[in-house]
């Protein structure tokens, strides 16, 4: 079994116009998706999930930002206070520039994180508010900023420098790459994709199935 499968979801708003859905209809089928996908986590025994759920730019994109927000919240407050965390002591982290949505969710993310930092047995990373190039781009401020203070010569810059800049510095890099939705890719993980194999679903995540991860399960011999 793989110890790391990044996970690229869908947008909510493009399921609910071609199912002529409402939005808040769409959000509630998609946080329950997502609670059994962490569910399938522990089920499978995969050590590491990364799931890229928001877009840097979905304020600017969404009329429905704030009200997708408030579901943010409630999916973390409820996962927080639900078994599986303390059951197998599963870590929750967040890359990306969350702390920029709307204070009810920053709340609860700041909440779950700080209730399960000291879990090591399962990862479950979520990518909100996030961009791919823009984790690139902060490690290389971060990088930058060593040099400026002669803490870094140039010179001795290593692709090491950058994994342990980026926000999944401590992270094994993931072997499978789900992508729901259009067969593009997304930019998840973008630094630590290099060789990954990528499995389009064909489908949207809210017709998401435990069978979905079929093709990761040790075959009968």
């Amino acid at each position: 079994m793989p110890k790391h499968i990044a996970i690229s979801l869908d947008d909510i708003s493009d399921w609910c116009r071609k199912n002529n859905a409402s939005f808040s209809s769409g959000c509630e089928k998609y946080f329950k998706s997502l609670k059994r996908l962490i569910e399938l986590q522990v089920k499978l025994d995969v050590p590491i999930f990364t799931v890229y759920i928001l877009p840097d730019n979905a304020d600017k994109l969404s009329d429905d930002y704030m009200s997708y927000s408030d579901f943010i919240a409630e999916f973390f407050s409820e996962l927080m206070n639900s078994s599986i965390i303390p059951e197998h002591k599963l870590k929750v982290s967040v890359f990306g520039k969350w702390y920029k949505l709307p204070g009810k969710a920053v709340e609860a993310l700041k909440g779950i994180i700080e209730a399960t930092k000291d879990y090591d047995r399962f990862f479950a990373n979520f990518c909100i508010n996030y961009d791919g190039r823009e984790e690139i781009l902060d490690a290389c401020r971060l990088i930058a900023k060593q040099v400026q203070l002669g803490k870094l010569d140039p010179e001795m810059i290593t692709k090491e420098n950058i994994k342990e800049s980026i926000y999944s510095s401590y992270l094994l890099p993931p072997e499978i790459v789900f992508i729901y939705g259009e067969r593009k890719l997304t930019g998840l993980l973008m630094w630590d994709s290099i060789g990954s194999n990528v499995v389009f679903a064909d489908k949207s995540f809210m017709e998401f199935d435990e069978e979905d991860f079929d093709i990761i399960k040790p075959q009968p011999i």
